[in-house]
């Protein structure tokens, strides 16, 4: 990681892109951050970035449409993205080649070879991309990674995710939106406890026939994970009454003993253990997210969430939708595969493009050696 890097004393001046209730629980948090500065908010409705500024109480906040230009115009270091997928891309594209850190909301894109150009264009531009996953900063989940180590050997994982949330609007007109809106975080996190990387998925989708979603508001998934470790993930967004957590209800199984999580309390570790005494983790939420970014601007060290370490948790959404869609098994490495070939098909910058075309594999590429961004 080179250009964006930052003096320990100096804080962070970053643009905000997107003003959208997102963007305002971002503003918020970077506001609050005592070595973060917002210079300034970008979103393509201009009106929406003033009054997002005038709600900070900062009517004199710079803004504009367009996120390069204000961090030019501010001094900016870096640019928070919380647009909507489909802009993830080209907003950050145009950031790194600008010589700006991009720190930017899930999904790292809106598809696969658009996340892997993404990688490659943070490999030419030397700039930091990290993609915030934020529920890999809580702290319980932490805690049951750590219990999960203790069990020795995994055999299974298992998440249930059930509630019903009427969003109106967008998410309710998708085909797959428990599985592309919000099955990531669970798949994420899984990857997080278990260290171990999805190998293969089978996937079946549906709909009830209650259900105000248009689409298959209801999926279960199985992972095939390294070692052999199964991951099931189960669930529905139209499911009243007995609502799991937010972050879904978790069990882990090992040749040891068991741990449970139900995503609002502290894990329980069941079974014949000794717990090994491990440092808890000191970050939560977006506002982690936003200090680990800061911090690996400091040191240089790549943070959890740098771009080609995230890629595979949307290779995980494709998997199963596509597993859904085909009725069969599907093989990460084939969606990887394919996915470097459209991004090879449709990148337009040559550097990019020989980047993309030096890489043996997608799988290889996106593994860094520890410590380098």
């Amino acid at each position: 990681m080179t250009g964006s890097a930052i003096r320990r004393d100096d804080p962070l001046r970053v643009v905000l892109v997107g003003a959208g209730s997102m963007g305002r629980a971002w503003r918020d948090t970077i506001e609050a951050a005592p070595d973060v500065e917002l210079a300034g908010i970008a979103d393509i409705d201009p009106a929406a970035a003033q009054s997002a500024a005038d709600e900070l109480g900062r009517p004199g906040l710079p803004v504009g449409t367009d996120a390069v230009t204000l961090a030019a115009a501010t001094g900016a270091r870096a640019v928070v993205d919380a647009t909507v997928p489909e802009a993830h891309h080209p907003v950050t594209i145009a950031a790194l080649f600008a010589g700006l850190a991009v720190l930017g909301e899930k999904p790292v894109a809106d598809t696969v070879a658009k996340a892997l150009s993404l990688a490659a264009a943070a490999e030419v531009t030397g700039e930091l991309f990290m993609v915030s996953q934020s529920r890999r900063w809580n702290p319980q989940l932490f805690a049951f990674r750590v219990m999960a180590a203790d069990l020795g050997a995994i055999g299974t994982l298992t998440t249930e995710f059930f509630r019903a949330p009427r969003f109106g609007g967008f998410r309710e007109r998708m085909e797959h939106p428990l599985l592309v809106d919000m099955a990531i975080h669970a798949f994420d996190s899984a990857r997080f406890v278990l260290g171990a990387e999805p190998v293969s998925a089978y996937c079946e989708a549906h709909n009830p026939p209650w259900s105000w979603y248009d689409g298959a508001a209801a999926a279960t998934t199985v992972f095939e994970m390294e070692g052999g470790i199964r991951y099931t993930y189960t669930g529905s967004w139209c499911s009243p009454g007995a609502e799991t957590s937010w972050n879904g209800a978790w069990r882990v199984s090992g040749e040891k003993g068991s741990a449970l999580w139900d995503g609002d309390h502290e894990p329980v570790l069941h079974g014949d253990v000794q717990r090994a005494d491990r440092e808890r983790s000191p970050h939560s939420g977006i506002a982690g997210s936003l200090q680990v970014f800061v911090e690996a601007l400091r040191t240089g060290v790549a943070p959890m969430g740098e771009v080609h370490e995230n890629v595979l948790s949307l290779a995980m959404v494709e998997a199963a939708v596509r597993s859904a869609e085909s009725g069969q098994r599907v093989l990460v490495d084939d969606v990887l595969a394919h996915a470097h070939a459209v991004a090879l098909r449709d990148e337009r910058h040559p550097d990019v493009r020989a980047a993309l075309a030096d890489w043996s594999s997608a799988r290889s590429a996106l593994t860094l050696p520890d410590g380098h961004c």
